[in-house]
């Protein structure tokens, strides 16, 4: 038998893995996961970038690159910086990244020693938790409410706790909550972080995937000691499949992304980060965001008012104003895993929400996502689920 490490025993197969895996089934109608909307992806464009950079540069396409990224690239992520209030960022402040979950790998294997601890949100994204673990962090929690994070509790625990290294927090349309974080709980935040001297880790996936309601500016756009690293993504406002993402930090911070990456996988694919670029100089993103939008608002809005007609009154929700979630609470009591079973008996499946806890989790609450279901779909998953939210609350 192979002698694995002991930071292994931190890392557990989803209790959720064989209840998603049913979701396979063809028949089964899934808010199970959160993947972006296939038929939305630009395959032409893609196809004829591709074909442009392998005529033009193919040499240079199937070489090896810089740590660091393509530099047209990263003169794209400045573009998509400029989008979230950033206006004074370089290509030179930009890290490309193999997605951004490879961000969530980097950050704790920069910052955290065995022990030392991490503050999330709760809930949080449940991919975080799993790449936080590896590096054997204790974790704080702290609630959100309709505003974001509680300022007060985040305060008391950094006020008890001597080794919070970073706080990571999704400040826009979160996952799994949908929530989104108003601007007073955005510069207390950066306030707490200067005061209690912690970095922050600003997940933004969903930010620029906004319906309606006033865009608020990014963390690292308030930031005021140079504390905050962003991450972003072309994974939710263009293809998950390309695997590419971005930092964009303090130079020393940098650095170390630089080196640790050196070590994981030398560069992200030289030949995806240059037709990427390609297709961003011969497309306009911006449009196809907005088709993006109004698919998943259209999408968001029938989900919800569905939920409105079938859930019962006992069982309430979020009304997110962008992103690809929405968050179930269930009255005290009920075990969203339990629903989750008989919800599969309806060939309905949704994400049990005590996955979103690194400890202590809250069993009654779940995740639904809209944003790949068609229309009729998601209005008649929404009708079995609440036949069997009924029966659960009788």
């Amino acid at each position: 038998m192979p002698k694995f490490a002991k930071r292994m025993d931190n890392l557990k197969a989803s209790e959720i893995r064989e209840l998603l895996a049913l979701t396979a089934d063809p028949s089964i109608i899934s808010f199970a996961g959160g993947l972006p909307a296939a038929e939305l992806f630009p395959i032409d464009a893609w196809i004829e970038a591709s074909n442009k950079v392998m005529k033009n540069n193919g040499a240079a396409a199937l070489q090896y690159g810089p740590t660091d990224g393509y530099a047209r690239l990263r003169e794209h992520c400045v573009t998509r910086m400029k989008k979230v209030g950033c206006k004074d960022v370089k290509p030179e402040d930009i890290q490309i990244l193999s997605g951004s979950q490879q961000g969530l790998d980097f950050v704790p294997r920069v910052l955290i020693d065995p022990g030392d601890y991490i503050i999330v949100e709760s809930p949080t994204y449940l991919g975080a938790l799993n790449a936080f673990k590896a590096y054997e962090p204790k974790f704080l929690q702290v609630a959100l409410d309709e505003d974001g994070m509680i300022l007060e509790d985040l305060e008391e625990k950094l006020k008890n706790h001597d080794n919070v290294k970073f706080i990571y927090v999704i400040s826009d349309f979160q996952n799994p909550s949908g929530k989104t974080w108003t601007l007073e709980r955005r510069k207390g935040l950066i306030e707490l972080a200067n005061k209690y001297d912690v970095m922050i880790l600003e997940d933004n996936p969903y930010g620029e995937l906004r319906f309606e309601g006033e865009i608020q500016p990014s963390l690292r756009s308030l930031d005021t000691e140079n504390r905050v690293i962003f991450m972003g993504t072309f994974s939710k406002i263009f293809s998950p499949g390309i695997r590419v993402g971005w930092f964009n930090a303090a130079p020393e911070v940098l650095e170390k992304f630089n080196m640790v990456k050196q070590g994981a996988d030398l560069q992200t694919s030289t030949t995806t980060q240059m037709i990427l670029s390609q297709f961003l100089d011969d497309n306009d993103l911006e449009e196809h965001i907005a088709k993006i939008i109004e698919v998943y608002g259209k999408r968001k809005n029938i989900m919800v008012d569905a939920m409105k007609k079938y859930f019962p009154e006992e069982v309430t929700f979020t009304n997110p104003e962008g992103g690809l979630f929405l968050w179930v609470s269930l009255p005290e009591g009920l075990n969203a895993r339990d629903i989750a079973v008989k919800a599969i008996e309806k060939k309905v499946a949704f994400v049990p929400g005590g996955a979103f806890y690194p400890e202590s989790p809250e069993e009654n609450h779940f995740r639904l996502n809209y944003s790949c279901m068609p229309e009729d779909k998601i209005e008649e998953g929404i009708k079995r689920l609440g036949e069997v939210l009924h029966d659960a609350v009788k």
